[in-house]
């Protein structure tokens, strides 16, 4: 360790241990909402799916950038109370004890609550067991809160004090009853401006060399900015169901481009897991909340040439808009043009003028706007609330009871926004696509066609690039409509389009002018570092200057396919719909596209058998597409085993099968089956909701006994495909880079 010098003060050997002048809090971020019917309670068993981190001179400033970090619309300990009714109020004392008895996510905001409400610390302790310093710690930020409202004015040093405790603008601004912008103002009127510190890990006793900042309310600011051409790339914040460590790969991408080319380049983001938030990534690091209040203070310090919002995912996306109003230089494709793709009403007189098709379509603000919409269109219909990442709250639905109920709820997560209403395209390829333009050129890297038809959100769907069965007329079209779409959207950097095929007619179902999740998948596949010629081509450079061409069709097939967390959620089925629950996911890559989803499988963990017995039970609408699947299985050797609707349909086929019990027609039924080891491959689609609940304990004892189970037909057809190439020939590796020698 004497002999490892540190990076950050050049000076100081490793076997220095650090001393920090700041505080530093770390806070999970979950993803329940995704799980609805999850047990919420904390245990020895990880449950969140991110986090953040957040850098403060004291526990009090820290934790409460940690909680405008989470990005879950909450900017402190907001009190429950101001949203219940008068017989909710009632009960809610009861309630908080509970909450604070058994762990769970939102344990904190009760514990704040329980303060409001008079609890001792004694009581408190009791119920939570939570070390009395941070109880206290959490009281006085809740008794300052009733300063905030109660104070006459704020007066210079007392916004300083309020500040120093780490309320955030929003906050001061929803306990005095004004807007975010009038705390900003008077607050910039008083001259009380976030200065930034370094973080040194020596308590500033010897000079650090990193500029690795934090922003906090005192007098002196090292932050030292330079007079270079500098680039400012906002990140994605913590990972969650949607937006996880691909944006960050496009961030880190880009930092290492722009630093090529010999631009300064400036990281903010608030996620301890990512490259990005390493010291040296980029040339200065800010740890802060992506939040307005917070960019806004790095930009008065550091004045950047240019913002880039177009990489991180949905949560820069979402601030593009308000950085634009107070006057921030937004380089790469306009927040008018990104607001153009992601409002509904706008995107469709894009459509009308380029003669695109759309599913038929409507929005809507309330439920009776709904079922007009419904009525019209026929159900079934896809909604969604716009503006969300990862198909939040996105679903199917069938009827105007199942319709009344999701706008209920849909309302609360998207407020402000319409409500998406989609005819559902039954049956239906999706395709994605993956581009890059320069405002004139535009190239295509990357055209995937999902396994799983479309109705599966593409962050689950298993996709194959380049398409493995659209034929060159439907590729060549849908190649056009892309270059056509970001022509008029004026897209300068990247840009994700997702298609549908049906009956050989081509439908356009969003358009995401950003980076996407596909991008390292793409960029791999392909050979074309997409995040770097994007943030390059956002600095006004064009494709020609960087050498871009069309790239060459590949000789291999790439296939990605998702990584779910169902094995931590007892409770959770694990059929795929249009909410995204996948938290990761594979790439598997051959000559043929049988084995390169074959090495996909088994890269997630799921070795596809060669032998044994499949089970097979499917809803009436697949049935059709089962024979061919169940008839590979047979000729490659597996005996069959179906429920019996499904057992009559394949024997009156000519496929040699055998019946078994559903769980409920009584035992031995196929759950006896999967536990006793007897089953090695089971394919299960649902239909309803009362099917789809009684089939829910076979698909979950498939998962918790390790039998690889397919949920789809597609997924299913692909697997017999799989199964019958590991059967035929040896798994072969090669090295990624032999492959993109061989495109070349």
């Amino acid at each position: 360790l004497d002999e490892i010098s540190n990076d950050i003060t050049k000076y100081t050997p490793a076997c220095f241990e650090p001393t920090i002048d700041y505080c530093v809090v770390k806070f999970p971020r979950f993803a329940f909402d995704k799980f609805p019917q999850a047990n919420q309670t904390l245990t020895t068993q990880m449950k969140s799916v991110g986090e953040v981190m957040a850098i403060g001179r004291t526990f009090k400033e820290a934790l409460q950038k940690s909680i405008r970090s989470l990005e879950i619309d909450r900017y402190g300990l907001e009190s429950y109370l101001p949203k219940l009714s008068a017989e909710e109020k009632a009960d809610f004392p009861a309630q908080v004890r509970q909450k604070l008895q058994v762990p769970n996510w939102e344990r904190l905001w009760y514990l704040a609550d329980a303060l409001r409400l008079g609890m001792s610390m004694d009581e408190i302790f009791n119920l939570t067991r939570i070390d009395p310093w941070f109880i206290e710690n959490i009281r006085q930020l809740v008794e300052f809160e009733g300063k905030i409202r109660s104070a006459a004015e704020l007066t210079p040093d007392f916004l300083r004090q309020t500040k120093q405790m780490g309320f955030a603008d929003k906050y001061i601004a929803q306990l005095r009853g004004i807007t975010e912008k009038e705390v900003r103002n008077l607050r910039e009127k008083q001259g009380l401006r976030a200065v930034f510190k370094t973080v040194d890990t020596c308590a500033a006793e010897f000079k650090a060399y990193t500029p690795y900042l934090y922003s906090t309310y005192e007098q002196e600011c090292e932050a030292n900015p330079t007079a270079r051409k500098k680039y400012m790339i906002l990140g994605s914040g913590p990972n969650r169901i949607g937006q996880g460590v691909e944006f960050d790969y496009c961030c880190v991408q880009a930092a290492f481009a722009l630093r090529d080319q010999g631009f300064e380049t400036i990281m903010v983001n608030c996620n301890p897991e990512t490259v990005s938030t390493d010291y040296d990534t980029s040339d200065r690091l800010y740890f802060e909340p992506l939040t307005v209040e917070d960019i806004l203070a790095i930009i008065a310090v550091e004045k950047p040439d240019g913002i880039i919002v177009q990489l991180g995912g949905q949560t820069p996306l979402k601030l593009s808009v308000p950085l634009e109003k107070e006057g921030v230089k937004i380089i790469g494709t306009s927040p008018d043009n990104i607001d153009r793709a992601e409002d509904r009403e706008r995107f469709k007189e894009v459509l009308d003028k380029l003669q695109l098709r759309q599913p038929e379509s409507g929005i809507a603000r309330s439920y009776e706007d709904a079922e007009k919409v419904a009525a019209r269109i026929g159900y079934p219909v896809l909604v969604r609330p716009s503006y969300v990442l990862g198909g939040r709250a996105m679903e199917i639905v069938y009827d105007n009871a199942s319709l009344a109920n999701y706008m209920q709820r849909a309302l609360t997560v998207s407020p402000g926004h319409p409500i998406l209403i989609d005819k559902y395209l039954e049956k239906a390829i999706e395709v994605d696509v993956d581009a890059v333009s320069d405002g004139s050129e535009t190239i295509v890297a990357g055209i995937m066609q999902h396994i799983e038809e479309a109705g599966i959100h593409s962050g689950d769907s298993a996709c194959s690039l380049p398409p493995y069965s659209l034929d060159a007329q439907i590729v060549n079209e849908i190649k056009r409509q892309a270059k056509l779409l970001a022509k008029e959207l004026n897209v300068i950097g990247l840009i994700n389009i997702q298609f549908a095929v049906k009956d050989r007619d081509v439908y356009i179902l969003e358009v995401n002018p950003r980076g996407s999740r596909t991008v390292p998948f793409v960029s791999k596949a392909v050979g074309l570092p997409l995040a770097k010629i994007g943030a390059l081509v956002m600095t006004g450079m064009s494709l020609k200057e960087l050498g871009v061409t069309e790239p060459v069709a590949t000789k291999h097939i790439a296939v990605k396919e998702a990584v779910f967390p169902f094995i931590k959620f007892p409770g959770v089925d694990t059929v795929l719909g249009p909410e995204m629950r996948s938290t990761g996911e594979v790439m598997g890559i051959d000559d043929n596209f049988a084995m390169a989803f074959a090495k996909a499988q088994n890269s997630i963990g799921l070795n596809l058998p060669l032998s044994g017995t499949a089970f097979l039970s499917v809803r009436d609408e697949d049935k059709a597409d089962l024979v061919a699947i169940a008839a590979s299985l047979q000729k490659s050797g597996f005996q069959l085993l179906a429920t019996h609707g499904t057992y009559q349909y394949l024997k009156e086929r000519g496929i040699t099968v055998s019946p078994v019990n559903k769980v409920s027609e009584g035992r031995p039924h196929i759950e006896d089956n999967i536990k006793s080891g007897k089953i090695a491959l089971l394919v299960n689609t649902a239909g309803d909701k009362r099917t789809r609940q009684e089939s829910y304990s076979l698909r979950r004892a498939a998962l918790v006994y390790n039998v690889p189970y397919f949920t789809t037909i597609a997924g299913a057809c692909a697997t017999a495909q799989a199964i019958r190439a590991l059967q035929e020939e040896k798994m072969q590796v090669k090295p990624l880079q032999e492959y993109h020698v061989e495109m070349r």
